[in-house]
């Protein structure tokens, strides 16, 4: 899937600065995880390194970076076999978006307001995909593109 066309705009990928403050909320995220009740069973024996680096690479790709998940990783359709038979519920669904956007500022991403509102855009979203997704006799797209998010209502402020 072609990027994001923002005519001016850097992505949300260059706002947040790219592959290593990303990395930083995805291992962030996965600490915080490893240490949940809700969410830690997910990932008996804890979270890989492995594991960690590939949903890196996603969420770098789907922020406008480099399509590395695609290319590496087998791309959408990879991602959604991921979630396959999870039985994901609303409350771990909902756990795992404000877990993740702790994990942001764990990281020290940029915490404007059109910054955030567009990560929490993709989070909602994706959530909530993969919950339906997980559940049993969910029959995903056999073919999709990745996203790619871009700021949508709000773009930077540069004041």
């Amino acid at each position: 899937m072609a990027g994001v066309d923002e005519l001016g705009l850097p992505t949300l990928y260059e706002w947040a600065g790219g592959i290593d403050p990303l990395r930083r909320m995805i291992d962030c995220f996965y600490d915080r995880v490893e240490a949940d009740d809700d969410l830690a069973g997910f990932f008996p024996g804890g979270v890989s390194e492995h594991h960690r680096a590939h949903v890196a690479d996603w969420w770098a790709e789907v922020l406008g970076g480099p399509p590395t998940y695609t290319e590496r990783h087998g791309g959408y359709e990879s991602m959604l076999r991921h979630h396959l038979g999870l039985a994901i519920t609303p409350a771990q669904r909902h756990r795992f978006a404000a877990t993740m956007s702790l994990a942001a500022d764990d990281a020290g991403l940029p915490a404007d307001p059109e910054f955030r509102a567009a990560v929490i855009g993709y989070l909602e979203w994706g959530t909530r995909l993969a919950m339906e997704n997980s559940q049993p006799g969910a029959e995903p797209p056999a073919q999709a593109p990745t996203p790619r998010w871009g700021w949508g209502v709000a773009p930077p402020y540069q004041g």
